[in-house]
């Protein structure tokens, strides 16, 4: 998925959507769902994630006019799906990833490191949560996540830094820094 790079572009799609345009309603959906799927799959199953984010769509379009800025409807997007949460009964013990499509093509080892990889991502923290799955599992660049959620690119590499060390802590494929590395060296 490339993203939108040009701010005017994205204005000029949300301008287009206020006037009624599906191309740019589909446009904006096309160029914006990795990022409100991400948010929504941090926090609930991929089948009810993508429920939510079909959802958020909705009211987002529905509430078009409310957003100041146009060129930031990338973070406006995404506030709407943060408010746009699963119902407060559903709480991740209830979450049943095996209830999910398999991955195509994947053999059951690999379905089930990635449901666990998937489970320890939604343990970290929101900004980590959502970077980390727009970059591991919609496959996005920094500098494509940058784009989509307002953030800055430094922004971006340091949540994606600390969400991996985060991460790989979590799955037990690393151990925890000593905080005084240079104290052993003298």
């Amino acid at each position: 998925m490339k993203a939108a790079t040009d701010p005017e572009q994205i204005a000029r799609h949300v301008h287009d959507a206020r006037r009624g345009s599906q191309p740019a309603f589909a446009w904006l959906y096309r160029t914006f769902a990795p990022l409100v799927h991400a948010i929504h799959l941090g926090v609930a199953p991929r089948a009810r994630a993508e429920e939510l984010t079909q959802e958020t769509f909705a009211v987002a379009f529905a509430r078009l006019e409310q957003l100041r800025d146009p060129a930031r409807f990338g973070p406006w997007v995404a506030m709407v799906a943060r408010r746009n949460r699963p119902s407060a009964g559903i709480g991740e013990s209830q979450w049943d990833e095996s209830a999910d499509v398999p991955w195509p093509g994947a053999s059951p080892e690999s379905t089930a490191e990635a449901v666990a990889a998937l489970q320890a991502i939604r343990r970290l923290p929101e900004a980590y949560r959502e970077t980390l799955i727009l970059r591991l599992v919609e496959g996005m660049s920094g500098p494509e996540i940058a784009v989509l959620t307002g953030l800055t690119p430094q922004s971006v590499r340091v949540n994606l830094h600390r969400g991996m060390v985060k991460l790989r802590l979590a799955l037990g494929i690393a151990v925890e820094p000593e905080e005084n590395a240079d104290d052993r060296q003298a």
